[in-house]
């Protein structure tokens, strides 16, 4: 029981790290899909849960019954050989675009807070990529079992504060000027784009692990822990909504006011979210080129990290603005399969 225990504990703490990145601790995520939608996105939250934990479960068990080697093995399972093919090349270059997203944040996080270099920050963030994704799937594991507690805690912290303050109920009541049918597309869009970024990591997750019944486990405390951190952050932001959305990091704001200790915390942690993000989508892409070249992973790793430190000269800001909407038009074409296709499997 307490082997199992252990594996429930890893499948929900990596589904969390991999889904938590650095829009979602930075809050920015939380407001756009939810927050802006009032009184709305508290019911939104739900819808995006259920759909975690249900699309979630089904992604690992699937991948664990065929023991799929990447994500393009569950693709072809799914959409058929021709059409799992092509959706793995789209999510190919997706996780490529996200990565070089990701590594650019991290870049970005030495140079404003820690005075440390944009190019500094970028090569100390992919050395320590490269000798823990040598490791393999242990050092993702590892990771997050560390880094997503923290992030629980913390968001708890923040939580609990805005209690005590007078408008602690307006995620219940904010008004909001958005029609309707925006925020009921915003559950499905979030959900869609973070589904088919955490399957590179999801999938030889749910591969490697094999015990249905702590995958099923897992996958509910995964879910749910995403849940509850949504739900936190928007808890929080509505209490400051609109005034919060004047910060480029809106909880970053709010975490200013319980001291200068917390902030700093606070910044830890969103470097720590977007480094395992990073490790969990190269990892991901590692495998799918080892399967398709038969190269070494190593240096498969090497060269993932060269071309993302490449188009990371572009930016953050750019970069996010520029290719986030495009992974998210092609997530929605994916999560639709995704349904459709599983629904009809009855896995």
């Amino acid at each position: 029981m307490l082997g199992r225990t252990g594996k429930v504990l890893q499948i929900a703490a990596t589904y969390i790290g991999t889904v938590v990145g650095a829009g979602f601790a930075t809050g920015q995520e939380i407001i756009q899909f939810f927050t802006r939608f009032g009184y709305w996105g508290t019911a939104m939250i739900a819808v995006a849960t259920v759909m975690f934990v249900w699309l979630g479960m089904k992604m690992m068990l699937l991948s664990s019954e065929i023991k799929a080697k990447s994500y393009e093995d569950l693709n072809k399972v799914l959409f058929g050989e021709r059409y799992g093919r092509w959706i793995s090349h789209f999510m190919l270059f997706i996780l490529l675009g996200v990565t070089a997203v990701m590594l650019a944040g991290a870049g970005t996080i030495f140079y404003e807070n820690w005075n440390i270099s944009y190019q500094s920050g970028l090569l100390i963030t992919m050395v320590g990529c490269f000798f823990l994704l040598r490791k393999g799937m242990k050092a993702i594991l590892a990771v997050n079992a560390v880094i997503v507690p923290l992030m629980l805690l913390f968001t708890f912290l923040v939580m609990t504060n805005t209690f005590h303050m007078p408008e602690s109920d307006r995620f219940l009541t904010l008004p909001t000027d958005q029609p309707f049918w925006s925020a009921l597309a915003a559950p499905f869009l979030y959900t869609a784009f973070n589904l088919s970024m955490s399957q590179a990591v999801l999938v030889p997750l749910g591969a490697e692990v094999n015990d249905r019944k702590a995958i099923i486990i897992g996958s509910w405390v995964g879910g749910a822990g995403i849940g509850f951190l949504l739900l936190a952050g928007h808890i929080a932001l509505s209490a400051h909504m609109p005034g919060v959305t004047q910060y480029e990091i809106p909880m970053g704001g709010i975490a200013k006011q319980l001291g200068y200790g917390v902030q700093l915390v606070y910044t830890f942690l969103i470097f720590a979210e977007i480094f395992t993000t990073l490790i969990a989508d190269i990892y991901g892409l590692a495998l799918q080129l080892q399967q398709r070249t038969g190269g070494s992973r190593s240096l498969i790793t090497f060269s993932i990290l060269m071309i993302c430190y490449l188009a990371s000269q572009i930016g953050f800001g750019p970069l996010l603005s520029t290719l986030y909407p495009v992974f998210g038009f092609i997530s929605m074409g994916w999560l639709y399969l995704m349904i459709r296709k599983r629904m009809a499997r009855r896995v």
